[in-house]
């Protein structure tokens, strides 16, 4: 009897290929196609990053010493894929635990015959203390993260005061911490956190919030939106120390 997605995806986490799930948040998972299970299949041992307790040695990794832009949630890929094959000077590295999304950024990533994207299927908050040295990021790129709309649930936001001195160690001098949202609450709070970061600096000039710079793609969601009238936000700060 062959396997089905889901116990081909198990095989694939239980010999490594996959890491573990993560522990810190609930993964909200969805079937995979046969095409994103085959992707993770054929891919994922090339493109793929394992959970470590020593840091990446990212020029070998890469095998080159360009700057490193890691984003955090990167849904279904095609962002992401978009900006790395736009900045062929660039190494980008991938974080998303949705297994779906990683299996249609691997797709879309090969399809695209990047040489310079990595993703990683692992809890980002892990990933950045266990598995990243200090400074050795150029950029760091939130895009649209969960709201956490309702009040009690505000704590739960992932840009917190300790998660902006987690980027400040990890982020190069002159390195560049850049949100996105739809939320304008959302907008407002972190804000107010980087705002009160030390170490950082708003790149904003009359206000808190900076155009949509022309290297970060425009969304179907986000186009969509605009065109119903929805706000969106974007903000970036960069480490001054």
């Amino acid at each position: 009897m062959s396997e089905t997605p889901q116990e081909k995806l198990q095989r694939a986490k239980d010999s490594g290929r996959i890491i573990r799930e993560v522990k810190s948040f609930v993964v909200r998972q969805g079937r995979l196609t046969k095409g994103q299970e085959a992707a993770i299949e054929e891919f994922w041992p090339t493109m793929g990053l394992e959970h470590q307790t020593q840091t990446f040695d990212w020029p070998t990794i890469f095998g080159n010493a360009n700057p490193v832009i890691l984003e955090i949630g990167f849904g279904m890929g095609k962002s992401l894929v978009a900006m790395a094959k736009a900045a062929p000077e660039k190494n980008f590295v991938g974080i998303e635990v949705h297994h779906p999304g990683v299996g249609a950024c691997l797709k879309e990533a090969s399809d695209a015959g990047l040489q310079n994207l990595k993703l990683i299927s692992h809890d980002a908050m892990e990933i950045l203390k266990d598995s990243i040295a200090d400074g050795s990021l150029a950029g760091v790129q939130l895009f649209f993260p969960d709201p956490w709309h309702k009040k009690r649930h505000h704590k739960r936001r992932i840009v917190q005061p300790e998660f902006a001195q987690l980027l400040r160690q990890k982020l190069a001098i002159d390195g560049v911490f850049h949100m996105a949202t739809d939320w304008e609450n959302y907008a407002q709070h972190m804000a107010e956190v980087m705002n009160s970061a030390p170490g950082f600096q708003n790149i904003a000039q009359d206000s808190d919030y900076v155009p949509r710079p022309d290297f970060r793609p425009l969304t179907k969601f986000e186009e969509r939106g605009h065109n119903l009238g929805h706000g969106v936000w974007d903000l970036m700060y960069k480490k001054i120390s």
